[in-house]
């Protein structure tokens, strides 16, 4: 938690993102992800001044558990000083014991950002899904929350000025941003409606921008002039000079067959996992893992 320090921005993180978004994918099911196609209501994590602190806390707490679809699951809510936002322990279940920084007692606003993330610790725990290390488990867990509906809390949570700032979780704004477009792309739903951050909007703006560029890397016909001769430039190496592979700064690799004409792998837009087509022409592929049809020209 970013706490009148400073908050880092841009994309530092974003391959370990990318991952998170395939490893959801891989681990729940095309299926499963779209029963997330609603997010969190703002209404339904609303903690009013005037709301007693620990029954507020355990109604949204209540709310993530419903959204999450954790039915067995209870979370018991309470406060302490720490530097964190907010910690979970892990057990077996169904209690599980939630404490969050005692500055929550008077930003109420911001509880449902920080239970969001720590539900959603409880949600990979019980799917067993991980990533190695704390900082890239700790980004799984951002990523998950945000791609599955309760993520926009934590991106409105972002406030800064010359004065004062405050960030929770550990994407970066512009991070979060993205996570967030990348579902806005696939559910058709517009997030930005429920800021209350004006920085948050700036940030889901920069977001939506990288996350459009993803859809526009060759061989997808989307791409532009740069790219497609860029494109042209690293096909030619490769067939005339049979030096396949990555080319740096590209997200596409050739790789020869014996079988048949060189083919070329890239990135899903939608959920990362690479894709490999052969190199002919124009050609329609389908990805396997989140179903999204692709038009290229290789």
């Amino acid at each position: 938690m970013a706490n009148g320090g400073p908050v880092e921005h841009g994309y530092p993180h974003l391959d370990t993102v990318r991952a998170a978004i395939t490893a959801l994918y891989k681990r729940l099911s095309y299926d499963t992800i779209h029963t997330f196609s609603t997010s969190v209501a703002p209404a339904d994590v609303a903690f009013g001044d005037i709301d007693d602190l620990y029954l507020g806390a355990q109604r949204v707490a209540h709310e993530m558990v419903r959204h999450y679809r954790l039915p067995d699951a209870r979370m018991i809510i309470s406060f302490r000083e720490m530097t964190h936002a907010a910690n979970v322990e892990l057990t077996a279940g169904p209690e599980y014991f939630i404490e969050l920084n005692d500055r929550f007692r008077t930003y109420r606003r911001d509880i449902g950002a920080a239970l969001a993330h720590e539900v959603m610790h409880v949600y990979l725990h019980r799917l067993d899904l991980s990533f190695p290390g704390t900082r890239d488990n700790e980004i799984l867990t951002d990523t998950a929350a945000t791609y599955l509906g309760a993520g926009w809390l934590l991106l409105d949570a972002y406030r800064e000025d010359s004065a004062s700032s405050q960030k929770l979780g550990y994407l970066t704004p512009e991070e979060f941003g993205y996570v967030l477009a990348k579902r806005a792309l696939v559910f058709g739903e517009d997030p930005s409606i429920w800021f209350t951050s004006p920085q948050a909007y700036t940030a889901y703006t920069k977001g939506m921008a990288q996350a459009r560029r993803d859809e526009q890397q060759p061989p997808l016909t989307a791409a532009g002039w740069v790219g497609r001769h860029r494109y042209a430039k690293d096909r030619r190496s490769a067939q005339d000079h049979h030096a396949p592979g990555l080319h740096p700064g590209a997200p596409y690799a050739f790789t020869p067959d014996s079988r048949g004409p060189l083919r070329v792998s890239f990135p899903c837009p939608t959920c990362h996992q690479r894709i490999r087509v052969p190199v002919r022409g124009r050609v329609r592929a389908r990805c396997t893992l989140c179903r999204t049809v692709l038009e290229c020209d290789t």
